[in-house]
C-alpha cells in the first residue's frame, strides 16, 4: 500500500512539475504561412537623395540655418497616438519573478553626461564604433563623442542640418553603427509632412559627409524604430494598419537610389499604442537569404482567445523584380504568464515627494531586438515592462533561439527585486561570450528619484536569472512634474562595442536638478569569471587576420576552450565565401584561406565555437 501511495504521489508530482514546466518554459507552435500572403508590397517613394557637406567643415564655419522644433512638440503632438490598450482582464500571477538582485560584481568603465536640453521626452539613442560614440536626443542635436575620453568632437548640430535645405527635427531619432559596412546610420521622423529621414555616413568617419534620403510615408511614422539586416534597413512604427518598411541597404551604402517598400500585417494588439520590433544584426551579419524576424507580444488581457505569447514574423525579401516582393511566415511562442497592463492615462511610475507619476511605456518590446549568429543557432534578446503586483512594475526579458528556421524560448525571467522600486524603459544586449547586459530606469515612491541602473548575467549562470548586482550608473536627484508632464523615455539604447565584443554601452534618461529630464552615457562589462579582475575574466579572445600573397591568415589566441571552432569568411552582404572547422590547441590556432580571385573589398572573418555562445568577428580589407 505504501508503494502504491508513493507511486500515486510521484505521478501527481510529475504532473505538477510538467504543468509548471509548461507554464514557465515556453513551447512553440509553428503556424502555417498565411495563404493570402502573395508577396505583394507597396512601394515607398524616395523623394530626395543628397550628400551633405563634411561635418568637419561645419565645425569651422557656420552651418546652414537649422529648422528648430519647440521642445514641447512631442509631448503635445504624438500623445494623441499613445492610446492605451483596452484590457478585458489583468489577473495573471507572474511565475518568473526574480525578487532578489544578484550579487556578482560587474565592471564599470566610462560614464559621462549626455545631452540634456529639456526636450520632452529626450528619447536618447546612441551607438558605439571603433573610435566614437554618437548620441541623439528628441527634437534636438546629435552629438559625437570620443569614446575613450568622452570629449565632444566638433560642434553639436541638429540632424536636419545634414539635408539641404535643412529639414525639421521632429524627433524619435535612432542612431546605429553598421559595423558590417563600417558606416553610421541616423534616422528620424517627419511629423507634419509624413516623411522618413535617413542619413548614412559615406565613410567610417562620423564627422565626414553623409548620404541623405527622404522617403514619403503613408502615415505619421510615430515611434519609428530601425534595424540593420543583410538585405535592408528595416523599420517599424506606431502606425495603423501595422506596416514593415524595408529600404535597400546595398544601394544606400553607395548613395544610389534604393528600392523601398512597406508591407502590412496584422499582429494582435491591445487597440492602443503598439510598435513591432525588427531584429537588429550584431556580431555576424546573417547569411544572404536569411529572413528578418519581426517581434511583437500579445497579452491574454487584450481580449478573448489571446494567450500570453511572442509572435515572430519572418520576412523574406526578393529585390530582383522591378517591384520587390516580400513574404511573411508566422510563428507563435507561448510564454510564461505575464501582465503588461498599464494605467489608461500612462500614469505608472511613482516618484518621491509627489503624487505625479511617469509614463511606463507599456505595450511594446523596448528597443532593441539584438540578433546574433552563432555556430549552430541564432539568438535574439528582448525585454518589455510588466506589472508584477498592484504596486510594482518590473522587466520581463527573453533569450530566443532559432535553429533551422524554428524559434523557441531558451530562457525568460522577470526582474523585479522586492524593494518597492519600479523598473522600466529597459534595453538589453548580449556580448561575444553569450553574457547578457540590461540597463533601465528605476524609481520609487520614496528615496529613489528616477535614475539609471544596470545588471546582467554570464552565459554559464542558471537560466532565467540576472545574477549580477544592480549597479547605479547615475542617481536622479529630483522629481519631474510640470516640465514634461508624465512623459519619460520613450526608449533607451544599449549597443555593443565592436572593438572588443564584450563592452556594453548604454544611454538613457534620469531626472537631474530642478526636475530636468537629462541623459547619461556609460559602459560596463559582465565578466565571465567573477572575482577575477583581468582580461581573461572577460574572455577577450584575440583574432588577428592579415593577407600574405594569396593567403588570408587567421591567428586566434586566448580562446575560451579547445572545442571545435568554425572559421568562415563572408562579404559585407552576408554571402559566405568559405569555411572550415578547426580544433584549437592550448586555446589557440592558426589557419589560412586561399583568396586568389576574390574581388577587392571588405570581408568579415568569423571564429565561433560550435553550438555554444562564443564568437568573434573581424573585418579585413582585401586589395
Amino acid at each position: 500500500m505504501d508503494f502504491l501511495k508513493n507511486d500515486l504521489q510521484n505521478k501527481k508530482d510529475m504532473k505538477k512539475n510538467l504543468l509548471l514546466f509548461l507554464a514557465i518554459f515556453s513551447f512553440y507552435s509553428l503556424r502555417a504561412q498565411d495563404k493570402k500572403d502573395d508577396g505583394k508590397v507597396t512601394p515607398v517613394q524616395c523623394v530626395q537623395i543628397g550628400v551633405s557637406k563634411p561635418l568637419r567643415d561645419y565645425f569651422e564655419e557656420n552651418m546652414p540655418a537649422e529648422v528648430s522644433t519647440p521642445k514641447a512638440y512631442k509631448q503635445s503632438i504624438d500623445r494623441s497616438n499613445r492610446k492605451a490598450q483596452t484590457f478585458v482582464k489583468s489577473n495573471n500571477v507572474d511565475p518568473l519573478i526574480q525578487d532578489k538582485a544578484g550579487s556578482y560584481k560587474s565592471k564599470s568603465l566610462v560614464n559621462w553626461a549626455g545631452q540634456s536640453d529639456g526636450s520632452c521626452p529626450p528619447d536618447p539613442t546612441g551607438s558605439v564604433g571603433p573610435d566614437y560614440y554618437v548620441q541623439a536626443v528628441n527634437a534636438s542635436p546629435f552629438k559625437i563623442f570620443n569614446k575613450t575620453t568622452g570629449a565632444t568632437v566638433g560642434t553639436v548640430r541638429q540632424i536636419g542640418s545634414l539635408w539641404s535645405p535643412a529639414t525639421a527635427n521632429d524627433g524619435d531619432p535612432i542612431v546605429l553603427y553598421d559595423k558590417f559596412a563600417d558606416r553610421w546610420f541616423i534616422g528620424q521622423m517627419g511629423w507634419n509632412n509624413k516623411k522618413i529621414y535617413i542619413a548614412i555616413s559615406t565613410t567610417n568617419d562620423p564627422t565626414g559627409t553623409y548620404y541623405t534620403y527622404t522617403f514619403s510615408c503613408p502615415d505619421f511614422p510615430d515611434y519609428l524604430k530601425f534595424s540593420i539586416w543583410q538585405d535592408g534597413y528595416y523599420m517599424t512604427a506606431n502606425v495603423s494598419p501595422q506596416m514593415i518598411f524595408v529600404f535597400q541597404r546595398s544601394q544606400m551604402l553607395l548613395g544610389l537610389t534604393p528600392k523601398s517598400f512597406y508591407k502590412t500585417f496584422s499582429p494582435p494588439d491591445g487597440g492602443g499604442f503598439f510598435c513591432p520590433l525588427s531584429a537588429d544584426a550584431d556580431g555576424q551579419l546573417p547569411p544572404v537569404g536569411t529572413p528578418c524576424p519581426i517581434f511583437t507580444f500579445q497579452d491574454d488581457g487584450w481580449g478573448t482567445g489571446l494567450t500570453d505569447a511572442i509572435n515572430v514574423y519572418s520576412m523574406t525579401v526578393d529585390w530582383t523584380p522591378a517591384t520587390p516582393t516580400a513574404t511573411i511566415a508566422t510563428q507563435q511562442l507561448t510564454t510564461a504568464p505575464f501582465d503588461a497592463s498599464y494605467d489608461n492615462g500612462w500614469n505608472d511610475i511613482p516618484q518621491p515627494g509627489t503624487s505625479a507619476k511617469l509614463d511606463g511605456i507599456g505595450g511594446v518590446f523596448t528597443f532593441r531586438a539584438q540578433h546574433r549568429v552563432w555556430s549552430g543557432y541564432n539568438s535574439v534578446v528582448l525585454c518589455l515592462g510588466v506589472k508584477v503586483s498592484a504596486t510594482q512594475r518590473g522587466i520581463r526579458w527573453y533569450e530566443l533561439r532559432e535553429t533551422s528556421g524554428v524559434w523557441s524560448i531558451y530562457q525568460q525571467g522577470t526582474y523585479a527585486p522586492a524593494d518597492g522600486l519600479y523598473r522600466w524603459c529597459g534595453s538589453i544586449a548580449m556580448d561575444d561570450n553569450g553574457s547578457i547586459g540590461m540597463a533601465y530606469a528605476v524609481s520609487g515612491s520614496s528615496v529613489v528619484y528616477p535614475s539609471i541602473r544596470y545588471t546582467g548575467r554570464s552565459s554559464g549562470d542558471p537560466l532565467g536569472v540576472l545574477t549580477f548586482a544592480e549597479a547605479t550608473a547615475i542617481a536622479g536627484v529630483s522629481k519631474m512634474t510640470s516640465m514634461c508632464g508624465n512623459r519619460f523615455g520613450d526608449y533607451s539604447h544599449t549597443s555593443l562595442d565592436p572593438s572588443d565584443g564584450v563592452t556594453f554601452w548604454h544611454t538613457g534618461e534620469y531626472v537631474s536638478t530642478g526636475g530636468t529630464p537629462s541623459t547619461r552615457i556609460f559602459s560596463f562589462q559582465i565578466p565571465m569569471f567573477v572575482g577575477i579582475d583581468d582580461a581573461s575574466a572577460q574572455h577577450v579572445s584575440e583574432i588577428n587576420v592579415y593577407k600574405s600573397h594569396s593567403d588570408l591568415n587567421i591567428k586566434a589566441v586566448n580562446l575560451p576552450s579547445n572545442n571545435k571552432m568554425l572559421v568562415d569568411i563572408f562579404d559585407i552582404n552576408g554571402k559566405k565565401i568559405n569555411e572550415k572547422t578547426i580544433l584549437p590547441v592550448a586555446n589557440q590556432f592558426e589557419t589560412s584561406f586561399n583568396v586568389t580571385g576574390l574581388a577587392a573589398g571588405t570581408y568579415l572573418v568569423r571564429v565561433g565555437e560550435l553550438n555554444t555562445s562564443f564568437q568573434k568577428v573581424v573585418k579585413v580589407v582585401i586589395d
